[in-house]
């Protein structure tokens, strides 16, 4: 291989190199080394760093390369050539790295009290700190190549990133009680909060965080859709009042059930109820959402709903709440049955 008297690197056209490798191991005393502005020049054998050179012109001597003299046992003066590798690194300010959550982070909103999927994406700004540093920890971990991106950075440390930034959206969500529809006038502080935590495991491989920025905090439609659904109860119950509201949620709840063949119309066809006692029944529920407090049960007048749990009038002969029926059930071979009854204790038939 010819010996190369020049050795300089002028950059990609897409400045998203972070680290370049020289093609020309063969170099000779006297050389050439030319290293640009927002570059640094590593000299590397046999993996250990020798020497640094900052941005500026030189000629490669026994006196700019102390280390690599001694590795390679350089003697002084004449056009000695000698073998090493040559590493330029790229120490400009990178301002627009992307990152974001891969995984939802699932925790539940502390004012709402739903369970919520965010998800958090934002921008970061890193330069390098220390290229030696930076150099031996890329490297390291990396498969070597002629040219080391930014774009395998990102890969490289997402797992670092996401776990700090899920850690301090969750913090700043459950433990200082933020509601998530809240977080987003708070982006600020939170990407103050997530530098602050990510700084220093970045400074450890030569990297300095020079800004970074949480964009957006964001949750899945039908999530929200929970948040809205309370929202809109909530409204209606400070406009409607306590008992205009109460008695809306009983109407509700026996439409809900008349809706539902297992519900309140089921069971006034298994209990066998003719049309009249149903509107007997309506009737009877009409008088007592047209005067709650004059029908209010006083106290030791309730029973538990079996099917529920629901505490309920003991005079009731329906759940207000799953509408189950305390009629007596009737089987096919019309063997009379407990509300309760599951199977017919004659023909043994599932009711």
């Amino acid at each position: 291989m010819a010996i190369i008297d020049v050795v300089r690197f002028d950059g990609l056209k897409s400045r998203d190199w972070l680290i370049y490798k020289f093609p020309s191991e063969e170099l000779v005393l006297g050389t050439q080394l030319i290293v640009q502005e927002g570059q640094v020049a590593l000299f590397v054998k046999g993996g250990v760093v020798a020497d640094e050179f900052c941005p500026g012109k030189y000629t490669l001597s026994t006196e700019n390369l102390p280390i690599l003299k001694k590795l390679v046992n350089l003697p002084f003066g004449g056009r000695t050539p000698f073998s090493a590798e040559v590493y330029f690194i790229n120490t400009t300010v990178k301002l627009d790295i992307q990152w974001g959550t891969i995984d939802p982070i699932q925790l539940i909103d502390p004012k709402y009290y739903v369970k919520l999927r965010v998800r958090a994406f934002g921008q970061m700004g890193l330069r390098v700190l220390d290229p030696v540093t930076l150099f031996r920890e890329i490297i390291g971990g990396m498969q070597k190549a002629d040219v080391v991106k930014f774009d395998k950075i990102k890969e490289y440390y997402r797992g670092i990133l996401v776990i700090k930034v899920k850690s301090a959206i969750a913090d700043a969500i459950i433990t200082n009680g933020i509601s998530a529809l809240e977080i987003s006038a708070r982006l600020e502080q939170l990407s103050d909060h997530v530098k602050a935590q990510v700084e220093p495991d970045f400074e450890e491989y030569g990297f300095k965080v020079v800004n970074f920025f949480v964009q957006s905090v964001n949750f899945p439609d039908e999530d929200f859709e929970k948040i809205n659904k309370i929202l809109e109860d909530k409204a209606a119950f400070e406009i409607m009042g306590d008992n205009r509201y109460v008695t809306k949620r009983s109407f509700d709840v026996y439409e809900g059930a008349a809706n539902n063949s297992n519900g309140v119309a089921g069971a006034f066809v298994a209990g066998g109820m003719g049309m009249g006692a149903a509107m007997g029944m309506g009737a009877a529920m009409g008088r007592t959402v047209g005067n709650p407090i004059q029908q209010q049960p006083s106290a030791g007048e309730f029973k538990i709903c079996p099917s529920c749990g629901t505490s309920i009038p003991a005079a009731s002969r329906f759940c207000s709440e799953c509408g189950f029926s305390y009629a007596e059930k009737v089987c096919e071979c019309g063997a009379k049955l407990s509300p309760t009854a599951k199977f017919c204790s004659v023909c043994g038939k599932k009711v």
